[in-house]
């Protein structure tokens, strides 16, 4: 409320001012980049990476298959063609197994990708060492979708921070929040200052409007960048809180035959954004569907995870590489992945719900321990 009473009393309420000025130097410094544009939204901030990177029509971008639309959508706006790009077991995350295998036959074509959309699921990241390597051989740029991962790191090195351009989402359902807004951030400080023009109707210096070129109404309104402020102060303090649940979460059912949670890869570490599970059906004796159902009927709620974009009607017939030749690692998440409620505003009793319906609904008569 300080923030926004400041915005409101100084009359800074519609996009820019100096809320948004701070808050993108807050979240630079909180990440360790150069630079930071806040924006209306994640995906805005995708499709002003791609503007960066001059991605037209005909183009091809290689992108994260199990992820949200959002990663995939700004790839459309610009008239370009996503590739998608399987996951892997250790993160649920971009394969490098698959990455290199759509690189070598584009590399066989002559029809290279103008750019990598890596996205970081759920909070855990990518495994960037392997990525970055494979981009790099090929020379073709990274765009790190974190929306998910802010607060993470990989290799002592913030979640965002891998790729030619990084990006966070502050939707209402994020680790930190502005109610609806985004944020692109780099160490191309001209990049990022040509992003700003862009997402401001690409109006050109002059005293009357003049645009050359086609822009955007991407910029975040100074009052929602004030929220966003005070949300980054929390920050630690919300990372701390969805880990304290995974950690709740993983103590009572990861002992459960056919549970297995989505892993935390050595050296990293995920703000566990959502906490999700897979459940083996032939071992559990129940599907993720019925336990899905079976949450419901308590009032619980709870999702499925992502369904991979190359299953998605929207992407019908784009090109799609497996982890292995028959192996599929999103389609399988996909039929036995599971979010459960993740909300740092849980209670106790809360947590005992939900728990309680899963061993139930397993069938299993463990006792849940608390102190």
């Amino acid at each position: 409320m300080k923030y926004i009473q400041e915005a409101i009393d100084t009359n800074w309420i519609a996009p820019l001012g100096p809320n948004v000025d701070a808050f993108e130097k807050e979240i630079a410094n909180y990440v360790g980049a150069n630079d930071a544009v806040a924006v209306s939204s994640g995906t805005a901030a995708i499709h002003l990476a791609l503007s960066l990177l001059d991605i037209q029509r005909g183009d091809t971008v290689f992108c994260s298959s199990l992820t949200f639309v959002a990663s995939a959508n700004p790839i459309l706006y610009q008239g370009a063609e996503p590739v998608f790009i399987d996951s892997e077991p250790d993160t649920w995350n971009m394969s490098p197994d698959a990455l290199e295998k759509a690189f070598v036959e584009a590399s066989s074509t002559g029809k290279m990708p103008k750019a990598v959309i890596v996205v970081n699921l759920y909070g855990q990241s990518a495994k960037m060492t392997e990525i970055l390597s494979i981009c790099n051989q090929y020379a073709v740029p990274v765009i790190e979708d974190a929306a998910e991962s802010l607060g993470s790191s990989y290799d002592g090195k913030p979640s965002g921070t891998f790729g030619k351009f990084g990006v966070y989402s502050f939707n209402g359902n994020k680790i930190i929040t502005t109610s609806g807004g985004g944020m692109l951030v780099s160490d191309d400080e001209v990049a990022l200052k040509k992003a700003r023009f862009l997402a401001t109707q690409a109006r050109d210096p002059a005293p009357h409007y003049q645009h050359s070129e086609m822009g955007f109404n991407y910029r975040m309104s100074n009052i929602l960048a004030g929220i966003g402020r005070a949300q980054l102060e929390v920050i630690d303090e919300r990372i701390k809180a969805k880990r304290k649940i995974f950690s709740q979460y993983y103590e009572e059912l990861s002992v459960l035959p056919g549970i297995k949670f989505m892993p935390e890869v050595k050296n990293t570490i995920s703000n566990r954004w959502l906490t999700t599970l897979t459940i083996a059906n032939k071992i559990a004796g129940v599907s993720a569907a019925d336990l899905l159902l079976a949450l419901a009927k308590e009032n619980i709620e709870a999702r499925p995870v992502w369904k991979p974009l190359h299953l998605q009607p929207l992407f019908k017939g784009m090109k799609y590489y497996s982890h292995k030749e028959n192996q599929s690692v999103s389609e399988q998440l996909f039929m036995t992945g599971i979010c459960l409620p993740s909300g740092t505003s849980m209670t106790e009793e809360n947590m005992i719900r939900v728990i309680t319906c899963i061993k139930e609904t397993l069938n299993t008569t463990e006792l849940i321990q608390y102190g």
